[in-house]
C-alpha cells in the first residue's frame, strides 16, 4: 500500500501542560483535541469506517491510524515555563553537512541532464538529544503555536506505538469532504517574495503536473483541476509559492486507493516520482521517517479529512540509549539550482523552528531567521 509496511504504535490529551512526561494518547488539530484511544491499525480501509482517526505515514511507509472516542474544541494550552526543554541552537547534527548535501545538488543536476529526473527534492534530517528524558511532545506544540503559527499545526502523541510527533507544517497533503479531494503542492520558498526565481515557478509546475497524475489514477475523468497556481502565501521568516489541485474519487475509489496513487507526496519527492525516488535512496544517509510523510486527522463519520505532508516537523526517537528530538529540512533541486542557495533554503526552513525548540523564542519572544 505504501512504500515499505514496517509495524506501528501511539496515546491522550490533558488540558494543562506539566513538568511530568504526559504518556496518555492524545492528537491535537487546530482547535481539536481528541482522547479515549480505542484502536490502533495499519490498515488504510479502516479509515473508511467509522469514528475520529489520527493518521501518521512515514516516508518508508509506517502507517499508524488510531482511533479516539472523544473530540472536543480545545484551544492550545498557553506554554507553562519549564515545560518543554528542548536541544540548545549548537546541539544539532545533520545527516549531510554542508559539502554532501552540495554535491548531492551537484549529482541530480547530473541526472537531470542525463534526461533520468526533472526535478527531485534532496532532504536532511536534524537530529540532537533532548536534555530530559521526560519530554512531552505537547509541551513542544504549546511553543510552535506561538512562535511559529501554521495552518496545518497538530500533534500525535502515542509512545507505547513509537508515535510523538509536533507539526507545523503550512502544507497541504491530502484533503477531503466526501468524494472531493484537494492537495496543496507547495514549491518555491524565499524570505520575500522578490526572493523568489523563475526556477522556483517551474518547479511549482512540475510538482502541480505530479500531483494531477497522482489524483487522475484514483480520480473521475475529467474531474481533475487547477484552481490555483503558483500563489504566494506568507508564513513566518518565510513566503511559498502554493497551488491547489482537486478532483473527484471515482466510483470504488476509497482512502486504501488514495493514499497508494498518492504517497510518499509528490512535493517532496519530484518528478517522475520513480526516478526521484531511486536518487534519493542513493543520496541520502538517513531515514527520514515522519518528515515528508503525512500526519493528520480523518473523521470517517462525516467523510472529512486533512492530511499535512510532514515538513516543519519534529518527532522524538526514543529507539536508542537516549531520546533524540529530530527534524527534517530539504529543497527542490532543478536543472537551474545553484548548491550553495539550496543549502541556504535548507537553513532557512529549519533556523526558526530549531529556536522555537530549544526555548528561545519562549525566553526572548523572537526566533532567530
Amino acid at each position: 500500500m505504501l512504500r515499505h509496511r514496517r509495524s506501528s504504535q501511539v496515546t491522550a490529551c490533558r488540558p494543562r501542560l506539566g513538568h511530568v512526561r504526559d504518556l496518555t494518547p492524545l492528537a491535537r488539530f487546530g482547535g481539536l483535541v481528541a482522547s479515549g484511544l480505542r484502536d490502533v491499525t495499519s490498515d488504510p480501509a479502516a479509515l473508511e469506517s467509522s469514528g475520529f482517526w489520527a493518521v501518521c505515514a512515514d516516508f518508508e511507509g509506517r502507517l499508524v491510524c488510531a482511533r479516539f472516542a472523544t473530540v472536543r474544541s480545545e484551544e492550545v494550552p498557553l506554554p507553562v515555563p519549564g515545560a518543554w526543554r528542548g536541544p540548545g541552537p549548537g546541539d544539532w547534527a545533520s545527516s549531510l553537512d554542508k559539502g554532501a548535501y552540495v554535491a548531492g545538488v551537484r549529482r541530480i543536476r547530473e541526472h537531470i541532464a542525463a534526461g533520468e529526473v526533472y526535478q527531485a527534492n534532496l532532504c536532511r534530517v536534524l537530529s540532537a538529544p533532548l536534555p530530559g528524558p521526560q519530554a512531552d511532545v505537547d509541551a513542544l506544540t504549546a511553543l510552535l503555536a506561538r512562535g511559529n503559527p501554521a495552518p496545518y499545526a497538530g500533534t500525535i502523541r502515542l509512545p507505547e506505538h513509537g508515535v510523538e510527533i509536533a507539526t507545523a507544517s503550512p502544507e497541504l497533503f491530502l484533503s477531503r469532504d466526501g468524494r472531493t479531494v484537494e492537495s496543496g503542492p507547495i514549491k518555491g520558498t524565499g524570505r520575500t517574495e522578490d526572493d523568489l526565481l523563475e526556477k522556483d515557478h517551474a518547479e511549482n509546475v512540475m510538482i502541480v503536473d505530479l500531483v494531477r497524475n497522482d489524483l487522475g489514477r484514483v480520480c473521475a475523468p475529467g474531474t481533475v483541476s487547477v484552481p490555483d497556481l503558483c500563489a504566494v502565501e506568507k508564513h513566518p521568516g518565510l513566503v511559498h509559492l502554493v497551488s491547489t489541485v482537486r478532483g473527484r474519487l471515482a466510483d470504488g475509489a476509497g482512502w486504501p486507493e488514495l493514499i497508494t496513487a498518492a504517497f510518499p507526496p509528490g512535493s517532496v519527492t519530484g518528478a517522475p516520482k520513480s526516478s526521484a525516488l531511486r536518487i534519493i535512496d542513493a543520496l541520502e544517509t538517513s531515514p527520514r521517517g515522519p518528515y515528508c510523510g503525512a500526519v493528520g486527522w480523518v473523521d470517517a463519520d462525516r467523510g472529512t479529512a486533512e492530511l499535512a505532508v510532514g515538513i516543519r516537523t519534529f518527532w522524538i526517537d526514543r529507539t536508542g540509549p537516549a531520546p533524540l528530538l529530530c527534524f527534517g529540512t530539504g529543497a527542490g533541486i532543478t536543472w537551474g539550482s545553484d548548491p550553495a542557495r539550496e543549502w541556504a533554503e535548507t537553513e532557512l526552513k529549519a533556523s526558526r523552528l530549531l529556536a522555537v525548540a530549544s526555548g528561545a523564542h519562549e525566553e526572548t519572544g523572537r526566533t532567530a531567521s
